[in-house]
């Protein structure tokens, strides 16, 4: 405190400073720890080294709806977007996916969601918020997934929770005897 005269114990009468203890491999470069890495991201480099990068992905352009990774996921562009003009002055994503020429040019149109503005009332364009497309959209590349996921979408689990209702029923049904 600057100004108060504030008193400290002499240097020799101190407390000792709590050491930090850490278990860290023999090969330790910088202290790491023995635990197995959680980044995905690096692939099992270490974080002293320089990870080389992956080659870059091919865009797929095979009109191929995928499913979701996540919940929630925008849906993912299954054509190449290159030469696209998406700025203040022009959306090329609408000339097909607009729910007026959707169903000529057979594209998904937009959700009724991209019509909506912040106070959900529908607009007759497309809401400002939701103009820029490659915000939440991205195109499909061949790259491979960079950490594991089990995500299922909810098509995949009611059919599955179908299947099971359907197979338990049959089972109740076959041990009942038929009347």
């Amino acid at each position: 405190m600057v100004g108060r005269g504030s008193k400290r114990p002499p240097p020799d009468t101190a407390a000792p400073a709590p050491k930090a203890v850490a278990v860290t491999s023999a090969a330790s470069a910088l202290g790491r720890t023995t635990t197995r890495q959680l980044d995905g991201l690096r692939r099992g480099v270490p974080v002293d080294q320089e990870a080389s990068p992956l080659p870059m992905a091919r865009v797929e352009n095979v009109d191929r709806k995928r499913l979701r990774a996540y919940p929630m996921q925008p849906p993912t562009i299954p054509h190449s977007i290159d030469g696209y003009q998406v700025d203040k002055n022009s959306n090329r994503c609408m000339l097909c996916h607009a729910r007026a020429n959707a169903e000529k040019f057979q594209a998904p149109p937009v959700s009724v969601t991209h019509y909506m503005d912040r106070d959900d009332q529908f607009l007759a364009t497309i809401s400002p918020r939701r103009y820029f497309c490659n915000q939440c959209h991205v195109v499909q590349t061949d790259a491979q997934p960079l950490v594991a996921n089990n995500f299922e979408d909810i098509d995949t689990v009611m059919a599955a929770a179908v299947a099971e209702s359907g197979s338990v029923h049959e089972a109740a049904v076959a041990s009942k005897g038929t009347p």
